[in-house]
C-alpha cells in the first residue's frame, strides 16, 4: 500500500477546522431565557454579583461602572413596570436607545418578562419607525429624549402604542400626552417608574424556541421584514463569537473544547457551569439596535460574564483609541470603515495610545489588504473576518489565533501558546473564512445542490449541523410572513439548506469568498441597504415618478447609495430641466432638487440610507413585466468605477 509522504504546507498544519467540527456538539436546553443566561445567573451568584457588567461612557459624561447585580435589580424593576402596563409574554416592546446602561437594562427586563425586545435605530425617521411599530404591534416603547420626538410624531399612526418610557430628562405637563382609549398618560418617566417598582422578579421560564428579539431587516421588494429571533439563537452565536475573538480570553478545555457546553460526547441539555476564567473587556461601536451590536457584541459578552463598554457618543478614530486605552479593552468588533478611518488618522497608533488587543473581528465587507496589514502590524492582532445575517448570524468566519495562510509567522501569545494548539485555522486575507463549529455552510446551485470548489453559487447554511443536530442559529421566521420564510429554504426547513442571498465561491482549502448579493441588497459603510424602502420613499416626493437604488462602488466605504430618478411629468412641466440630446440632465440645474430629495429620504428613513448621489434619467431599464432591472444599473456603476481606476 502506497502512503503519500508529501509534507503538508505550513498553513495546512495550522488548519484544525475539520477536527473542531467533528468534536463539536450543540447543547441547547429545552428552557432558556437570554436574560437569565446573560444577567440573572451572574447576579445571583455570590462570587460574581459585583463583577462589572456595563461600563457606561460618553463624550459628555464621566465613565461609570455598573455591576451584574445592579443590572439585574433594575431589570427586575423594569419587568414589574412592564407587567403593570399590561405587557404580557410574547408582546413586543420597542427599544429606541443608544449604547448606555439603561439599554442593557431594557433588554434584560423585557426578555426576563417573556416579552420580545424590538430594537429600533436612533437614526430612524418617522416613516421607518411608523412601519415597524405598526407591523410589530408593539404596545410599549422605551426611548431617551432624542428618540422621543420621532415617536410622538407617529403615535397617531400607531394606535397600538399605549405607553412610552422615557430615559433621562424631565417630563413636564407640557410634554405629556394621553394614551389611547383611556389607558392613562402615554409618557412615563423611567427613573420615577423604576423607583416605585419592586426589585424582586422571577425570570419567566421561556422555552428555547420562544421569541426573544424582533429585528427588521431590509429586503429588495416590499417593506422591511421582521426577523423573529428565539432565545436559542444566543447559543447558536457562541461558537462564532468565541472563535472570532480568539477564545475571548479563555483557555480551551483539555480536549480543545470551547469555553461553553459544546462537546459532542457529553451532551447535558443544560448551560452547565458558569464560564469563568476570562479577563476580557469588550467594546464595539456597532449600534446595539442592529444584529451586529446586539448579537455579536453585547449579549455574548454578558453571557460570558464580562464587562462591555457602552459608549454614547459619535465614533471617531481618536475616541476609539482613547476607549481602548482608558478601559483596557481586550476584544472588539470594528467595521472595515472604522478600521480604515483609524488607519488614516493614526498610522502608528502606539505612538499616542497604549492598548493590548487580544481579539478583533470585522464584518460587513472585506477589510482589504491594507487594513489587514494595519491590524496585524499596528494593532498587534490578526483580524478575524466574519459573515452573518439577522436570519442566520455568525455562521462563517476565521479563527486564526495569529496565523495567516501562507505565512508561518504569528503575533503575540495567541498564536503560539501551547494551550491553543489543535485549534483554529489560518486567516486568508479577503476570505469570509469557513463555517464556525456547529454550522454546516456551503455554496449551492439553483437546484440546491452543493457546487464543486471554484464554482460560484449561493452561500447557504444547512438546518442540521455537520454532526446532524438541529442548528440553533436559525430565526423562527419572518414576522407574519410564513411564505417568505419558507422561500428561503430549498426544501423542508428542518432538513434543508437556507439560502443567504449572498453569492460565494469555495476554494480548494475550504475557504469561502464573497461574490456579491444574489438579490439587490447591498452593504454601505457596514449598513445593510434594501433598495425598495428608499425607492418607495423617493416616490412619495411629488417630483419623482420612479426611482431605482443601486450600490456605487467606493474605495473607502465599499459602496455608496446611488439613486436613479425619473421625474414626474408635472414637475418637468412646471420647472426648467435642461436635458441634452442624449437624454442627460444638466447636473448644475438639478443640484437643488437632488439636495431636496436627499433631505427627504434622510428625514423619513435614516441618515445612512439617503442616496449620496442622484442621477436623473428619462427612463429606467425595465423587464417586459414592468420590473426595474437594477442589475443593469449596478453593472453600469461597476463599469464606470473600473474606468476611474484605470
Amino acid at each position: 500500500m502506497n502512503v503519500d509522504t508529501t509534507p503538508l504546507p505550513p498553513s495546512a498544519l495550522h488548519d484544525h477546522h475539520t477536527a473542531m467540527q467533528s468534536r463539536f456538539g450543540w447543547q441547547v436546553p429545552t428552557h432558556l431565557n437570554m436574560a437569565h443566561a446573560c444577567c440573572v445567573r451572574w447576579a445571583t451568584h455570590a462570587d460574581h454579583a459585583q463583577t462589572v457588567a456595563v461600563i457606561a461612557d460618553g463624550s459628555s459624561v464621566e465613565a461609570a461602572s455598573h455591576t451584574y447585580f445592579e443590572l439585574w435589580q433594575d431589570a427586575c424593576r423594569l419587568s414589574n413596570v412592564l407587567g403593570g402596563l399590561g405587557v404580557q409574554r410574547g408582546d413586543r416592546v420597542a427599544i429606541v436607545l443608544p449604547q448606555r446602561f439603561e439599554t442593557a437594562v431594557a433588554y434584560m427586563g423585557v426578555m426576563q418578562a417573556g416579552a420580545v425586545g424590538m430594537p429600533l435605530s436612533m437614526l430612524f425617521g418617522p416613516e421607518a419607525l411608523a412601519y415597524r411599530l405598526q407591523d410589530s404591534g408593539a404596545n410599549v416603547a422605551i426611548c431617551d429624549q432624542a428618540g422621543l420626538k420621532p415617536l410622538l410624531q407617529v403615535r397617531a399612526e400607531c394606535p397600538g402604542l399605549r405607553h412610552i418610557l422615557v430615559v433621562g430628562g424631565e417630563l413636564t405637563d407640557a410634554t405629556q400626552v394621553d394614551g389611547p382609549d383611556g389607558t392613562g398618560p402615554m409618557l412615563l418617566s423611567w427613573p420615577e417608574a423604576l423607583a416605585g417598582a419592586s426589585n424582586t422578579y422571577t425570570c419567566v421560564d421561556t422555552l428555547a424556541d420562544e421569541p426573544a428579539v424582533l429585528i427588521y431587516t431590509s429586503g429588495t421588494t416590499g417593506n422591511p421584514k421582521g426577523g423573529l429571533i428565539p432565545h436559542r439563537a444566543l447559543v447558536g452565536n457562541l461558537s462564532g463569537f468565541v472563535c472570532s475573538q480568539n477564545l475571548f480570553g479563555f483557555a480551551p478545555g483539555p480536549k480543545g473544547e470551547l469555553p461553553f457546553a459544546s462537546a459532542l460526547e457529553s451532551v447535558t441539555n443544560s448551560l452547565g457551569a458558569l464560564p469563568i476564567g476570562s479577563q476580557a473587556v469588550f467594546w464595539s461601536p456597532a449600534d446595539w439596535a442592529w444584529t451586529g451590536g446586539l448579537m455579536d457584541a453585547r449579549l455574548p459578552t454578558l453571557y460570558f460574564g464580562r464587562p462591555i463598554v457602552a459608549y454614547n457618543g459619535r465614533f471617531s478614530p481618536e475616541a476609539a483609541f482613547a476607549l481602548l486605552q482608558r478601559h483596557g479593552v481586550t476584544h472588539s468588533f470594528l467595521f472595515p470603515t472604522a478600521l480604515k478611518a483609524m488607519m488614516k488618522a493614526y498610522p502608528e497608533p502606539r505612538k499616542q495610545f497604549s492598548f493590548e488587543l487580544q481579539g478583533l473581528m470585522s464584518a460587513g465587507e472585506a477589510v482589504g489588504d491594507a487594513v489587514f496589514a494595519y491590524c496585524r502590524e499596528q494593532l498587534g492582532v490578526v483580524v478575524n473576518e466574519m459573515f452573518g445575517q439577522t436570519e442566520v448570524n455568525y455562521i462563517v468566519g476565521n479563527f486564526c489565533l495569529g496565523q495567516v495562510w501562507g505565512d508561518d509567522a504569528s503575533l503575540g501569545t495567541a498564536g503560539t501558546h501551547p494551550s491553543t494548539r489543535g485549534l483554529g485555522w489560518p486567516a486568508k486575507p479577503g476570505s469570509m473564512g469557513k463555517g464556525y463549529p456547529g454550522h454546516r455552510v456551503s455554496v449551492i446551485d439553483d437546484d440546491g445542490h452543493e457546487c464543486p470548489n471554484g464554482v460560484p453559487g449561493e452561500g447557504a447554511v444547512h438546518a442540521l449541523s455537520p454532526n446532524g443536530q438541529p442548528d440553533p442559529i436559525f430565526m423562527l421566521g419572518y414576522w407574519r410572513k410564513p411564505e417568505a420564510t419558507l422561500a428561503k429554504f430549498t426544501g423542508p426547513r428542518e432538513s434543508s439548506w437556507f439560502r443567504t442571498g449572498d453569492m460565494a465561491v469555495r476554494d480548494a482549502d475550504g475557504y469561502l469568498w464573497y461574490h456579491g448579493r444574489a438579490d439587490d441588497v447591498f452593504k454601505s459603510a457596514g449598513y445593510r441597504i434594501g433598495p425598495s424602502e428608499i425607492e418607495n420613499c423617493l416616490v412619495t416626493h411629488p417630483a419623482v415618478l420612479n426611482a431605482a437604488v443601486v450600490p456605487k462602488p467606493d474605495a473607502e466605504r465599499g459602496a455608496l447609495v446611488k439613486a436613479y430618478v425619473v421625474l414626474s411629468a408635472e414637475y418637468i412641466a412646471a420647472n426648467t430641466c435642461h436635458v441634452s440630446a442624449e437624454g442627460v440632465f444638466d447636473a448644475e440645474t438639478m443640484a437643488p432638487l437632488a439636495a431636496e430629495l436627499q433631505a427627504h429620504v434622510k428625514t423619513l428613513l435614516a441618515p445612512y440610507e439617503y442616496p449620496k448621489e442622484i442621477e436623473f434619467v428619462e427612463q429606467l431599464p425595465m423587464t417586459t413585466t414592468g420590473k426595474v432591472q437594477r442589475r443593469i444599473l449596478r453593472l453600469q456603476e461597476e463599469a464606470r468605477f473600473a474606468v476611474v481606476l484605470e
